[in-house]
């Protein structure tokens, strides 16, 4: 009788002064069915003791930055500490099904074609609403994309596996060959949109991106997260305009630019200034300043 293998899959997430949410994360992965994994978390420099997260799960590895680095710059820390043959890339404010790992297992050791497979995920706060079943290609010309099945109540649609043109940075499976073709993450992104440079070096590298549907995990992200922020204003200005220029080439960048430099500054200018947002203008402004000034756009880092 043949016996079976089960490929070790590092389990890799970033904790900023999160630690209830990453204990939370990590009493969920006590219960998975499958049986050869490692977690690591790499403690992002919090500012809130986070001690406690390897005190009461003594059998991780826990990494302690010194600085934080950003989601691409922590992430790529746990990526070199990695020991497996698979590497998740799993956000901690998400939990999981016990067995969702041996789904994007099997997918990928079917196919060693696929350098990156993403589960069915699946609102916290909001049971049985999906957040992605796959990703639409992401417009060259704009920077935008959308997410397949966003906010549709889940009755079973998406129960097919399908290629995607990019997986989800909330949990991100990547094969260590994918890894050691491409290297690691662009740190210089920090902060949204990393994931998204990420895959298409991977696809341009020859590997297919995948969305695994027997596979299901739960984030807690809330539907309409997040949109005061002055640092999300920034980053997701900066990174859009930076993915364009280190993805999109010729008439495609040319228009890109040209549509964000006569559309979209203007229209979020204007209505920053109408509603008295002066720190998300200067927060806009300061996203678009950067891409002006930056050099060695084109950097990535290299597994060591």
């Amino acid at each position: 009788m043949k016996s079976v293998i089960y490929p070790k899959v590092s389990i890799i997430s970033i904790n900023y002064n999160g630690a209830a949410v990453t204990c939370e994360l990590l009493e969920s992965l006590k219960n998975i069915t499958y049986p050869n994994f490692e977690v690591i978390i790499v403690d992002n420099a919090s500012k809130e003791d986070a001690s406690c997260i390897l005190q009461n799960h003594p059998w991780i590895k826990f990494i302690s930055s010194s600085e934080n680095l950003g989601f691409a710059g922590g992430n790529n820390l746990g990526l070199n500490a990695a020991t497996g043959d698979y590497f998740l890339l799993l956000n901690n404010d998400t939990e999981v099904d016990p067995g969702f790992l041996q789904p994007i297992i099997e997918l990928m050791e079917n196919d060693k074609s696929i350098g990156v497979a993403s589960p069915k995920i699946i609102f916290h706060h909001s049971p049985g609403v999906i957040q992605f079943a796959g990703f639409n290609p992401i417009n060259p010309y704009t920077g935008r994309g959308t997410s397949i099945g966003f906010g549709q109540k889940d009755i079973g649609q998406y129960s097919k596996s399908h290629e995607t043109s990019r997986a989800h940075g909330a949990a991100m499976m990547i094969s260590r060959k994918a890894v050691e073709k491409v290297g690691l993450m662009a740190d210089l992104f920090f902060l949204y949109y990393e994931e998204m440079d990420y895959c298409e070096r991977i696809k341009k590298a020859g590997f297919s991106i995948w969305y695994e549907a027997g596979s299901t995990i739960y984030h807690k992200e809330s539907m309409s997260t997040g949109k005061g922020s002055t640092l999300k204003t920034y980053y997701l200005t900066r990174n859009r305009l930076l993915y364009q220029r280190r993805n999109v080439q010729g008439f495609q960048l040319l228009f890109s630019i040209l549509f964000f430099t006569l559309i979209s500054i203007p229209k979020n200018s204007i209505q920053y200034l109408l509603k008295g947002k002066l720190d998300m203008l200067k927060a806009f402004w300061k996203g678009v300043l950067w891409n002006i000034t930056a050099k060695d756009i084109h950097r990535n880092e290299s597994l060591t």
